[in-house]
């Protein structure tokens, strides 16, 4: 279908690992050492995507417009960085995909809207993104998503046009700005989706169930 893609660009979580586990271990143990009930993982799972702000949502009904939401969040981050690759793992089928995009000469990267300060030492520790063309972090550049400069500047890293790239993610952002990248964009249908996703509104060129989709996208599969 698109045999012409020269480089996928990933969103990171929802997309190519599954970090809710971490990400609502490190809220739920705010809300144990506030003598509060533990909530099961599959409470955040669903808002994984939105990192603090959906973890403190869930665990507290807080907003970022909530009194003390600053201090809450830093301790929520703290808690992250002890543990935030105890639990967290590749979807199943994201290391075959990675390794076929590697043996097809494809250039793959990051874009997460995830701060250098847990994106760099994730990546780092985790073998699969030892290849990886560029990492590009929320605040790599000005903008995050759904504004299409952090893609730009992955698609200026690996020296590839952002036409000839596609950009894989789980969240409507990801969409929008693959979109105004002018990137072919698809919509990772297994991530986290966030509430009341409605994946067909979004606009996406495709869909897929599970990351070996999208070879067959690209006429490899």
């Amino acid at each position: 279908m698109w045999s012409d893609v020269k480089a996928v660009l990933f969103d990171l979580d929802g997309t190519l690992i599954d970090s809710a586990p971490d990400l609502g271990a490190a809220a739920d143990q705010m809300r144990v050492k506030r003598g509060m009930p533990s909530l099961p993982l599959e409470a955040y799972r669903h808002m994984a995507g939105a990192g603090a702000r959906g973890m403190l949502g869930i665990a507290f009904g807080m907003t970022p417009d909530s009194q003390g939401f600053a201090e809450m969040r830093e301790e929520f981050f703290v808690n992250y960085e002890r543990c935030m690759t105890e639990r967290t793992y590749a979807f199943d089928g994201v290391p075959e995909l990675i390794a076929a995009l590697e043996a097809e000469s494809l250039v793959w990267g990051v874009v997460t809207n995830k701060s250098m300060r847990f994106t760099n030492p994730l990546t780092e520790q985790m073998p699969l993104f030892n290849k990886a063309g560029a990492v590009v972090s929320g605040d790599t550049t000005a903008h995050a998503k759904p504004h299409p400069a952090p893609l730009f500047e992955a698609a200026k890293r690996i020296n590839i046009s952002p036409e000839c790239c596609i950009y894989v993610g789980d969240d409507e952002r990801d969409i929008q700005a693959g979109k105004a990248a002018g990137m072919k964009t698809v919509a990772a249908c297994y991530g986290y989706l966030g509430s009341a996703a409605e994946i067909s509104q979004w606009g996406a060129d495709a869909q897929i169930n599970s990351p070996l989709e999208l070879l067959k996208l690209l006429g490899r599969g």
